[in-house]
């Protein structure tokens, strides 16, 4: 047992995400863009099946697990709302087509299910180790997104085709072959009998480094709720598994919104600051007035798309 959660239960929940997760893939298989419409069903699917989940635990181990499973849930939601526009921002750092941003984001997802684990297991202590510096450096990471994203906003977006001089590659490639073009949506390549990373792989790792990152606030805050390890993981898990379908539900909105982008760029801004001021102590942003703040940036770009659609107009003409 962990906690008092029977290894039957944990072997129950196992299953069910390895299946749940053959199903998206299956019905995935294909390089194409996510519909707003598949984005949203899906979505839905995964917020009634995370109330179904807190209805058993209801049923099974009373109404005061539910409730923390419940919190917990809700609070990594929100946590993980910035983790939606850092993702956008390295999609949109590493040029990758939309078609093959559910491939990355559905291993990511299986990365994030193992480094999760690690985390839990380790509690608010891994912050402690190297937190600081890392959030440093990915708060610095986030700011530069941002600038990039606004240099390129309102340009037609070129896709590269050589990643020889992507900042990225150059990196890698000193501890491990990268090849300098996208191959489909393969990882790896094997060229002359020699095996290479390609591009996407290395926006795979950097997507799960964003992950990491964001866990070092979320897990810790999670442990602060409850301390029964099998409701911080399945709250952790559940949060994220349904984050992959918030993010589509973002992009296919930024392509018919024109001022969406402005506000990403803004949000981006504020996660950079936000994260490198909890660095120096100088305060603590609380997720309640952190997703106000989002919520409200991303109700002014909606907003603006619809009173002032004047960039979207001069780009069609």
């Amino acid at each position: 047992m962990i906690g008092h959660y029977s290894w039957l239960e944990i072997l129950l929940f196992v299953v069910f995400v390895a299946v749940a997760l053959l199903v998206d893939l299956f019905a995935h298989k294909k390089d194409v863009h996510i519909s707003m419409k598949n984005a949203l069903s899906w979505s839905v699917f995964w917020v009634l099946v995370s109330l179904g989940f807190a209805f058993y635990v209801g049923v099974t181990h009373g109404v005061n697990d539910s409730s923390l499973f419940l919190a917990g849930y809700l609070l990594e939601k929100s946590l993980s709302v910035d983790n939606l526009f850092v993702i956008m921002a390295i999609f949109t750092a590493f040029s990758i087509k939309d078609k093959y941003q559910h491939r990355v984001l559905y291993y990511g997802i299986l990365g994030a299910l193992f480094l999760r684990l690690i985390f839990v297991a380790l509690g608010s202590s891994i912050l402690e180790l190297f937190g600081v510096y890392a959030l440093t450096v990915f708060g610095i990471f986030i700011l530069w997104s941002a600038w990039k994203m606004w240099q390129h906003m309102d340009k037609d977006h070129e896709e590269v085709e050589d990643y020889s001089n992507h900042w990225s590659v150059r990196i890698v490639k000193r501890f491990f072959p990268v090849h300098n073009k996208l191959v489909g949506h393969d990882f790896f390549v094997r060229i002359d009998g020699k095996l290479f990373a390609t591009p996407l792989f290395v926006c795979l790792v950097v997507v799960e480094f964003a992950d990491i990152m964001f866990a070092f606030d979320s897990v810790p805050a999670i442990i602060a709720i409850t301390q029964e390890p099998f409701l911080v993981y399945t709250s952790n898990i559940f949060a994220i598994l349904g984050l992959r379908s918030m993010y589509f539900l973002l992009a296919a909105a930024k392509r018919y919104l024109c001022h969406l982008e402005k506000a990403v760029i803004a949000i981006l801004v504020f996660i950079g600051f936000k994260m490198l001021l909890s660095v120096v102590g100088f305060g603590h942003i609380s997720p309640t007035i952190s997703l106000i703040i989002v919520i409200g940036l991303l109700s002014l770009g909606i907003i603006g798309s619809f009173t002032h659609p004047k960039v979207k107009k001069d780009k069609e003409q």
